[in-house]
């Protein structure tokens, strides 16, 4: 557990919470060719990877870790490599190929993922053997870190009187805390973005043997997914997007989302609580939601120690808050974390929800980082550095001092306790180079063979709309099922989601375009 929320000023979409749990860069797009027959590349495509028990007394006994390494700058392959760490469970027969996982964030680690969550993935291991991996900078895989660099960001915009007074003096922070991720991240840094992190995805699929790469994105893994398909159209071969993120809405935008969705959870989950006579926010919903406002902002301004010597604020409250949304069945422990909080002054349970664990490491030799080694910011940091690659707005100290005011208005409107959280994004890439066009120029009207889009109707995170969206970006490939429900991606949490992307990844079966499945899992 981290002792402190070191992601409170991004927006983290993480995906399969409560079945689960949860730069700098020149981000041009690689020159090298993209089918991997570049003769410099045939190195990484030759490789294979060599399996073994995963260490950790409580690491699932049958699941294994590996390794594959690939090049640092796809562009200029023999100027450096970097390993990722991979983990899989076999199938259970002869296997006709991998099923890869990417569990979201961006940051997510996918080997811990995996290790948490892998009977929700049983089924598939039917046909396939299981896959998932820490993409590069996350986790075991060279993980990025921004050192101070994360407090000092989250210091500069915390303080709305400085945002009020002297915006230009928040900026100045903002880049000094980007130079701090710079000098604390090493070279793997400038190639941090989902454009080379889908070359990685392809350089996988040929080392696990597989003509075409199957795969299963959540959230963010939902981009990687559809900048893979774009990449390398005649690679791809049974691809599943949950919870649907954007390709085109600038990071602006997508905070007002965010904050939009959060407070619609948080309004259900209000009205849960106060049935209940044991809620600490009272019987009264109207009441309860001013009770919130209020504990947030009575933390911004007394923030309460924890056990780790740092203190608690109420932008940490928000952070955790949002984490424990994504699901309604982390309702309960919200609940009983937020009376511990209220009654007690006790933190340990509502920072739970703020991220962190343990790290798995694979038996052998490898220069995988191994779980001491990986930085307590790291969630917060790669998510800060892959979003900030993959987005290519840079607006200037004139244009953002000029449009803070709006900006602030909307983000408030759209929610009293997440607003502020979520407005700081806009900033947090202010300071980094720009990044790529790709994603939002060239990820769209794709051929080849049709994949599922799934759309969860009450998402917090990645809203409906976005499903709907990039589906008519992907063009006729894109088939979507319309999952009728609460949460963050169907997956997990609806039985009717799980069958039919089982269906589609094992036998190829795709529901009818615009199906869906209702709250109570009837199949319409």
């Amino acid at each position: 557990m981290q002792a402190k929320l070191s992601a409170r000023p991004t927006i983290r979409r993480c995906a399969l919470t409560g079945a689960i749990g949860l730069t700098l860069l020149g981000a041009a797009l690689p020159t090298a060719v993209a089918d991997g027959s570049d003769p410099d590349l045939s190195r990484f495509y030759d490789q294979k990877v060599t399996w073994s028990k995963c260490a950790g007394a409580e690491m699932p006994k049958d699941l294994q870790c590996g390794k594959v390494t690939v090049p640092l700058d796809y562009a200029k392959p023999r100027a450096g490599t970097l390993d990722l760490a991979l983990a899989r469970y076999r199938a259970t027969g002869k296997p006709r190929g991998s099923v890869l996982l990417n569990f979201g964030g961006p940051g997510a680690a996918g080997v811990n993922a995996l290790a948490a969550g892998g009977k929700e993935f049983m089924d598939l291991t039917k046909d396939y053997d299981v896959v998932t991996f820490d993409p590069r900078g996350v986790g075991r895989s060279s993980p990025v870190s921004c050192g101070d660099g994360t407090e000092e960001a989250a210091d500069a915009t915390d303080d709305s009187t400085d945002l009020d007074a002297d915006p230009r003096a928040v900026l100045r922070k903002l880049e000094k805390a980007a130079a701090q991720c710079a000098k604390h991240s090493g070279p793997v840094l400038p190639h941090i973005g989902t454009v080379d992190s889908a070359h990685d995805l392809d350089v996988m699929r040929e080392t696990l043997g597989d003509k075409k790469l199957n795969y299963l994105g959540f959230s963010y893994g939902t981009r990687l997914g559809a900048v893979y398909a774009a990449r390398f159209p005649k690679k791809v071969g049974r691809l599943v997007l949950d919870g649907v993120d954007t390709l085109t809405e600038p990071l602006t935008e997508q905070g007002v989302a965010g904050a939009t969705g959060q407070q619609t959870a948080l309004d259900d989950f209000v009205d849960w609580c106060v049935k209940d006579i044991a809620c600490p926010l009272g019987q009264d919903p109207r009441m309860a939601r001013e009770q919130v406002v209020r504990l947030v902002d009575s933390l911004d301004e007394d923030p309460v120690p924890t056990d780790f010597g740092q203190d608690f604020t109420g932008q940490d409250l928000v952070g955790s808050i949002s984490q424990a949304l994504y699901s309604s069945e982390l309702w309960p422990s919200l609940e009983r974390a937020l009376a511990d909080l209220v009654e007690d002054g006790d933190t340990q349970g509502i920072l739970a929800f703020s991220g962190g664990g343990a790290v798995l490491r694979a038996d052998g030799d490898g220069d995988l980082a191994d779980d001491e080694d990986i930085p307590l910011d790291n969630v917060s940091a790669a998510l800060m550095a892959i979003n900030c690659a993959d987005d290519p707005d840079r607006p200037d100290a004139d244009t953002i001092t000029r449009n803070l005011g709006r900006l602030r208005a909307e983000y408030e409107k759209a929610s009293p306790v997440f607003g502020r959280y979520r407005l700081t994004e806009v900033l947090m890439c202010y300071g980094r180079p720009k990044g790529t066009d790709y994603i939002r120029d060239e990820v769209k009207d794709l051929p080849g063979p049709d994949m599922l889009l799934v759309g969860t109707r009450g998402d917090p995170a990645t809203p409906y709309r976005w499903t709907v969206e990039t589906a008519e970006r992907l063009g006729d490939s894109a088939v979507v099922l319309d999952n009728r429900s609460e949460g963050h991606t169907g997956y997990a949490s609806s039985k009717c989601v799980h069958r039919k992307v089982d269906a589609f990844l094992l036998y190829g079966s795709l529901p009818a375009d615009g199906s869906s499945c209702g709250p109570d899992d009837d199949d319409r």
